[in-house]
């Protein structure tokens, strides 16, 4: 009897944590702030290191609620939290452009046989990593969790080979490595509350 207890706090506790995640990070969607989404992580941290005991497998209703709150903050909480990342790191140097991209003064070449350079221009690069950054946390989660693992590097190359001409300037490789590596580790971290509850 004392055991079903422990287990019911058990399974509660998680599910608990989850939600509490879930629910700041999809407070943080409109305004990221470093503050909101280090809560939110620090309640997915908890909430992974929980499902690492070693306790009996969840119920089945259990486990269905908690891969719906694994995806669930797999999918929101990873923009606004490689949002605050990428500003931490850039201490907000870069400008947003109109599209979820960055605005960066592009140079041309030199022009053949003459000592003329083409005046820099403004240019939005990274176009669209909101919707891309959702679908690549989708897959990566849904991949790990149907145990598909190898459906993980297929995601992150379609990215880099989607990306690669826009690499070309130091601004855009920093936020492609660093959007990419954040987006990468939260939806690994939330798939993996799931894995270890199931395990």
């Amino acid at each position: 009897m004392p055991f079903e207890i422990l287990d019911t706090v058990y399974w509660a506790t998680i599910v608990v944590f989850l939600a509490v995640a879930t629910v700041f990070a999809i407070a943080s969607i409109r305004r990221p702030r470093a503050a909101i989404v280090i809560v939110s992580g620090a309640f997915l941290a908890a909430a992974l290191a929980l499902a690492a005991l070693p306790f009996d497998p969840l119920p089945l209703p259990v486990t269905v609620g908690v891969a719906g709150l694994s995806l669930v903050i797999a999918v929101v909480g990873g923009g606004p939290a490689a949002t605050v990342v990428l500003e931490a790191a850039t201490r907000g140097t870069v400008t947003q452009g109109t599209h979820g991209g960055i605005l960066l003064a592009r140079s041309d070449r030199r022009i053949t046989d003459t000592p003329y350079v083409a005046p820099a221009k403004t240019e939005e690069v990274m176009r669209g990593g909101l919707v891309i950054g959702v679908l690549e946390r989708l897959a990566i989660a849904a991949s790990l969790m149907a145990g598909f693992p190898g459906a993980f590097a297929v995601v992150v190359a379609v990215k880099g080979v989607g990306r690669f001409t826009e690499l070309a300037e130091s601004e855009s490789r920093e936020r492609f490595i660093i959007g990419t590596l954040t987006s990468i580790i939260w939806a690994t971290a939330s798939a993996g509350v799931w894995l270890l509850a199931v395990a």
